[in-house]
């Protein structure tokens, strides 16, 4: 149906009857951004399924969403406004009216911003939804012009959004449609089958055509198991492994030095970054064969078209952002580029070239905290301190590197601390208030998808359940009660959508009035180097962008040697699940989680499947059971992403393992850099 200027929720226009579905699309974070039908039956969701209206998601949908009811109907769903009541982390609190909390709310602002300035407050959110409507909106105008501290969003795809920026300026990626025209498909650090299940059918198709699987990764999946070439690398050593195939293309002439005269710049300088890493000690550094890199270089030279997808698993340690920019780098040196499936995969995000001019303020000179260290600014920062925090589209608890640190942050007693959410989470649990806020399924959104070139209105199916708001209504309330409004500005939902619709570039938003999916002027199906070019002001690609040397510690390609110690030799990683999305729908109930340790791992310490253990470092410990199995390298054990307290014995998590250390370029979480020992729960 049509978008007007007046708007409402589909679910209050009719009476549903018996039986409805309603099409909408999902905006959490995930490459795919399915479509989706959604059954309503008496006003209430039973049953949520994928429809064919993205012709990438083909109308079907990952477990996690389908049990999406069990969230918005499920017993930690937070359906008013709540004040605390008991001590912190108690989870004891007392019903309040919307007016109540947010004149609470709007009072320790003020006050906090009398007493010690605006940048006392922290605002901190992430990836909680990806939908353009909520977040960096009317929460925006209120950070900026209130003048609170600025939040580095860098947690995830820092690092790699750095090297994608450096060296394309984010050009348009090659999307899943094109995987069936490689010959070659590198899989490095990602794993689909847990996050963004859409591209398995259409690497399936390109192997069912002949093409080459090349997967890297420390652990075995369902594509590494059917890969021609699985190198499961240590974690942190991606840079060596890419470097290697670097100098194999420039000492074999391979590199294709006319694509590099023409467009590029630093070759030379990249060319002699690659000079030390020989197959050899690429191995030795990797923990795999040096006949296997050789191999995934000569595989590299021979085919085209080839193709890499640039995983966001090899960012997450000290050498991300350098692993990030060589093998981003891969197809420039190699050639790849002109042809449909070859060049590399990303995130297509910026496809859209959006820069959200609604937002109607500009943005601050005051303090910047990176997320990675919430646990530092709350138990260290003192000028000024972290007097108010307010949480949204996160849960930093259950999150965020160095948990205990951030969680007795949390107990302050002179921290007011504001979570705006849909469940009671770990994070919630520690809060002077909560906020009850609507999922996606109850108000409107656009969702974008960063896998494809996919963009689409998401509509309510269901009225908010409960007492629950929307992001833009709750922050449009707020910057009205502490002034920060100018006349005319938006100042909730509906309001903002129909301001996103009138803004957004080019036809986008009239095709999405009309019902219609939106199409950039290159189309969803770009070739790069035909039909996009880089984004860099002279259109090449920057192979050494000189601006990012200063930041990283030991420079540009640069090695960092492995954190392990004889105390703490093993390497925990954290990848993707297939039960949650980060840490949303963490609270569902979920089969014991299990450490997975290698056999040889497990019997050098005298552990069996299903023992009870201990993993520890000098930060912390998380107790649960162990499962001994092939399919994880030794030296590496495994705890799934985005696990709440409750998963484990102790009410740790692997977070409390990881340390804050920063990313080599951006800033980012270093997850995979914990070192841990492992040792049997006593009696």
């Amino acid at each position: 149906m049509p978008i007007g200027s007046k708007l409402s929720h589909p679910a209050r226009e009719s009476d549903h009857g018996p039986s409805s579905v309603i099409a909408t699309s999902c905006p959490l974070d995930c490459p795919d951004a399915c479509s989706l039908a959604v059954t309503v039956r008496r006003g209430k969701v039973v049953n949520v399924d994928g429809s064919a209206r993205n012709p990438v998601t083909g109308g079907f949908i990952c477990a996690k969403v389908r049990r999406f009811g069990d969230r918005i109907y499920g017993p930690d769903r937070l359906l008013h406004p709540a004040i605390r009541s008991g001590r912190k982390g108690e989870g004891r609190f007392v019903r309040a009216t919307w007016d109540e909390a947010l004149s609470l709310v709007a009072r320790k602002f003020e006050a906090a911003k009398a007493r010690w300035g605006g940048e006392s407050i922290l605002p901190y959110s992430y990836g909680g939804s990806n939908g353009l409507l909520t977040q960096d909106n009317l929460d925006a105008r209120l950070w900026r012009r209130f003048g609170t501290s600025r939040l580095a969003r860098a947690v995830c795809a820092a690092p790699t959004g750095a090297a994608n920026m450096a060296l394309y300026g984010k050009m348009p990626s090659v999307v899943y449609q094109d995987y069936p025209h490689a010959r070659l498909i590198v899989l490095w650090g990602v794993n689909p089958s847990a996050s963004g299940i859409h591209l398995v059918p259409f690497v399936r198709a390109a192997q069912k055509r002949g093409a080459k699987l090349v997967v890297v990764d420390p652990r075995s999946s369902p594509l590494s198991r059917s890969a021609d070439l699985h190198l499961a690398v240590r974690p942190g050593s991606d840079v060596a492994v890419a470097l290697a195939v670097h100098r194999h293309l420039f000492t074999s002439g391979a590199a294709d030095e006319a694509f590099l005269r023409a467009h590029t710049t630093g070759a030379d300088r990249l060319r002699a970054r690659a000079a030390p890493w020989t197959f050899d000690r690429a191995a030795e550094t990797a923990g795999v064969e040096a006949t296997a890199i050789e191999a995934l270089a000569r595989l590299y030279e021979a085919s085209t078209p080839a193709l890499v997808r640039c995983g966001w698993g090899l960012e997450r340690n000290r050498n991300g952002g350098n692993a990030a920019m060589a093998v981003l780098a891969l197809p420039a040196v190699g050639g790849k580029f002109g042809v449909r499936g070859g060049g590399y995969s990303m995130s297509n995000s910026a496809s859209w070239s959006i820069e959200r001019p609604w937002i109607e303020a500009s943005e601050p000179a005051t303090r910047v905290v990176n997320m990675n260290r919430l646990g530092r600014a709350l138990t260290e920062y003192a000028d000024p301190p972290v007097e108010v925090l307010f949480v949204y589209n996160a849960n930093p608890a259950a999150t965020v590197p160095d948990q205990r640190r951030i969680l007795a942050g949390l107990q302050r007693d002179d921290l007011f601390t504001v979570v705006f959410d849909q469940v009671m989470t770990d994070t919630a649990l520690h809060a002077d208030v909560v906020l009850p806020a609507t999922t996606f399924l109850e108000g409107y959104d656009v969702a974008r998808a960063y896998g494809s070139i996919h963009l689409d209105l998401a509509r309510p199916a269901i009225e908010p359940v409960g007492e629950a708001r929307s992001n833009a209504d709750v922050f449009g309330e707020l910057c009205a009660r502490l002034g920060v409004n100018q006349d005319g500005e938006t100042t909730g939902e509906l309001d903002l959508l129909v301001r996103v619709l009138d803004e957004l570039p080019g036809e986008i938003g009239a095709s999405l009035r009309d019902g219609a999916l939106p199409s950039p002027p290159f189309g969803t199906t770009p070739v790069q180097f035909l039909d996009v070019h880089p984004r860099t002001p002279d259109r090449k690609v920057r192979l050494f962008p000189e601006e990012l040397e200063s930041d990283a510690p030991m420079g540009l390609y640069a090695f960092q040697p492995d954190p392990a110690t004889a105390r703490h030799p093993l390497a925990l990683i954290s990848p993707s699940s297939d039960r949650t999305i980060s840490s949303t729908l963490g609270e569902l109930p979920r089969p014991d989680v299990k450490l997975h340790m290698h056999p040889a791992d497990a019997a050098a310490r005298g552990l069996a499947t299903g023992d009870l253990v201990r993993i520890f470092n000098d930060l912390g410990e998380v107790q649960c059971p162990v499962l001994v199995a092939q399919g994880i390298r030794p030296g590496t054990v495994s705890l799934p992403k985005g696990l709440w307290r409750r998963s484990t014995r102790n009410g740790y998590t692997g977070t409390a393992l990881v340390p804050d250390t920063l990313t080599d370029i951006g800033g980012g979480a270093c997850f995979n850099d914990a070192r841990v020992e492992v040792a049997a729960v006593g009696p």
